[in-house]
């Protein structure tokens, strides 16, 4: 019997939630198409103050162009035919464009550190370096001897007392 009692309180429970939840759905509704009335409404004042305005200046919506002033170039004027304006894009293919552009220097990228880091180039690499670094001894040494030459041709002059 308890189980019985709990089964039905449990049902009860749902059934207010339930009855809570249309009611809110309900009045959400009714919100919602006040304020879409009350949009067409401002939307239909609006365009008629936009016709007015347009009959006033003797404009209509297919003539009227909006000027843009674009800077393409220097010294080119603005009614030769180098001027044309540049191709306009939508969203989408721009961000198709970009996306593309970075895809591509991403993979350039990977494509230029794997064939820096590949085995074959760290051998070349370190071959060259072995090679600079004997070159630079080599240099270091003869440079050295040369110095060792001079100081000794100086000091026999100073020795046999031709000071020239």
């Amino acid at each position: 019997m308890n189980k019985d009692l709990a089964v039905w309180i449990a049902v009860g429970g749902l059934a207010l939630l339930c009855l809570a939840l249309v009611a809110t759905v309900i009045l959400t509704r009714r919100a919602w198409a006040r304020d879409a009335r009350s949009m067409h409404a401002e939307l239909g004042e609006l365009r008629g103050r936009v016709e007015a305005l347009e009959h006033e200046h003797g404009t209509t919506p297919g003539r009227s162009v909006p000027t843009e002033y674009l800077i393409t170039g220097l010294g080119a004027s603005a009614t030769s035919p180098e001027a044309e304006a540049p191709e306009r894009i939508d969203g989408a293919a721009f961000a198709d464009t970009v996306l593309r552009e970075t895809v591509v220097k991403a993979a350039s990228l990977a494509h230029g550190v794997r064939r820096g880091l590949a085995p074959a180039t760290r051998n070349r690499i370190r071959f060259e370096m072995k090679q600079e670094v004997r070159r630079s001894r080599k240099q270091r040494r003869t440079d050295l001897k040369a110095a060792q030459r001079d100081l000794h041709a100086r000091q026999r002059r100073t020795m046999t007392g031709d000071v020239s």
